[in-house]
């Protein structure tokens, strides 16, 4: 697609404006103007105050709660653009939730990870750029292109500006299954790595095996793609610290916190929780919890909304 034929737009839901405008002050450009309504019968209905023609046209939406109203207003707003002939329409998605169901690892359930890709693709979306999927294979249920990135580089230059001697520290992965994220992580802080064996007995409840590693007498970063209820991060943090772990600092990409989470990590023994703003964290909750940081993301999202829209490479982000 040739930038100087087709203008770049950014819409956004209603599931993270805050985010959207930041992109757009990255990229010099003003937040597209939409409407979504909730009617009486709990319908929604989206329209667009502004011509799409021929449009390159990004839409931000964040799959966070209420996530079944944040999916359908994406579906309408892609639906929308491309009969408002729209040139071409990327679903911006930096949370996309149902990532964690990308198995068929129990009897009569469904797969919905792959589901919600399949609504995506017949809205009409014709490319998809995401962050930190929970399972990387979900990035094989689409069969539109699709932009994958991380938030390690962000992490890494906010623990690097505010921890003495972070090189001396340990990477910790919460389970084995987060082990490829920690190391990208560990190389880029020069650090060693660690992993714990745990077994999920519920949503909200994990039971920690062992900790593989030495983290005896040292700096710890604990790192996940997602924090929920931080029952996780709660035994993670506990078993750290029985091994002989002494600051801990924990960073994820995205700061979901329901439930009991918030009570959690203010009881938490760690130097602070930091996430980013793929889905929005309001002050309130920051409040609560203290210890509760926010990087933003928006350059590196603007960075690669910039990149699709003139043809260029994505990946180089990560070098």
């Amino acid at each position: 697609m040739n930038s100087t034929d087709h203008p770049l737009m950014v819409f956004s839901g209603q599931a993270n404006p805050h985010l959207a405008e930041e992109i757009c002050q990255h990229l010099g450009i003003h937040l597209g103007k939409s409407e979504t309504q909730k009617f009486s019968n709990d319908c929604l209905m989206v329209s667009y105050q502004e011509s799409l023609r021929e449009a390159d046209t990004y839409i931000v939406q964040p799959l966070s709660s209420p996530t079944s109203d944040s999916i359908m207003e994406l579906l309408l707003l892609i639906d929308a653009a491309k009969t408002s002939s729209a040139a071409r329409v990327t679903a911006v998605i930096p949370y996309y939730s149902y990532a964690r169901s990308d198995k068929k690892d129990a009897p009569r359930i469904p797969i919905a990870g792959r589901l919600v890709a399949d609504l995506i693709q017949a809205a009409g979306a014709d490319r998809v750029l995401t962050m930190t999927l929970h399972s990387p294979q979900v990035h094989g249920f689409f069969k539109i292109p699709v932009d994958h990135l991380s938030a390690e580089v962000i992490i890494a230059e906010h623990l690097m500006r505010t921890v003495d001697d972070v090189s001396s520290g340990v990477v910790l992965a919460p389970d084995a299954g987060d082990m490829k994220r920690a190391s990208a992580l560990a190389r880029r802080l020069g650090t060693q790595l660690a992993f714990i064996d745990k077994r999920r007995v519920s949503d909200t409840k994990v039971e920690a095996r062992s900790l593989i590693g030495d983290v005896d007498g040292r700096k710890v970063f604990l790192v996940d793609d997602e924090i929920s209820t931080a029952g996780s991060i709660v035994e993670a943090v506990n078993t750290a610290r029985h091994a002989g772990a002494t600051d801990i600092y924990v960073a994820c990409t995205h700061g979901v916190y329901v439930g009991p989470a918030l009570e959690r990590i203010k009881n938490l023994e760690v130097k602070e929780v930091v996430s980013t703003n793929t889905v929005d964290v309001p002050e309130w909750k920051l409040a609560q919890a203290r210890k509760l940081q926010v990087l933003t993301v928006a350059p590196l999202f603007a960075d690669a909304i910039q990149r699709i829209h003139s043809g260029r490479s994505v990946s180089v982000l990560f070098d």
